[in-house]
């Protein structure tokens, strides 16, 4: 069976958010992660070190000293670590905190069912993120990423969203509606 990676971007210097978000979001990213049929996990770093939150077994850390092009070179930075026998890397952020081990498998199964060489999860019909990037177009990653780029969709409505925090406000939000039992 063909092997796959997950990319987790977590280079960025998290303005937005006023402090290195990485630190406390990418504990539950990689719990999530490890749940999932990925088989191996690397994550990106660039405006700040992440050696202390990095832990579980089967990640990887990357440094990437071009992270301030955007997010498609810190991708290039993850993708050009992965052996070659990988032929699929599912991309995911580091500031999506309730990724659905399910939309990983998901993503992946569709892909190998006979998927585009790029496959996303959607919710309520909207483009969202595990995203799964086949090995042909690792070399077509533009600095700004792959938002320009048309996926075939997977429906993980059920499932529910990642999140996306970017300002504390963003984290305080996904906390009430964990409490609230609403995920």
């Amino acid at each position: 069976m063909s092997r796959v990676a997950a990319v987790v971007l977590a280079a960025g210097a998290a303005t937005r958010f006023g402090s290195p978000k990485q630190h406390l979001l990418l504990p539950d990213v990689l719990a999530r992660l490890e749940e999932s049929p990925v088989d191996e996990i690397v994550v990106v770093e660039g405006a700040h070190r992440l050696r202390d939150t990095v832990l579980q077994s089967r990640t990887r850390l990357v440094r990437c000293p071009e992270w301030e092009l955007g997010p498609g070179a810190s991708l290039r930075c993850g993708l050009a670590t992965l052996a070659e026998d990988v032929e699929a890397a599912v991309v995911v952020l580091a500031d999506g905190p309730r990724l659905a081990p399910g939309a990983v498998a998901r993503v992946i199964e569709s892909w190998r069912a006979g998927g585009a060489d790029v496959v996303a999860a959607s919710y309520a019909g909207a483009r969202g993120h595990p995203l799964l990037l086949a090995r042909a177009s690792f070399g077509s990653v533009p600095d700004e990423g792959l938002r320009a780029v048309a996926p075939q969709l997977v429906a993980c409505d059920d499932l529910g969203a990642p999140g996306d925090v970017d300002a504390p406000g963003d984290l305080a939000a996904l906390n009430h509606l964990d409490e609230a039992g609403d995920r």
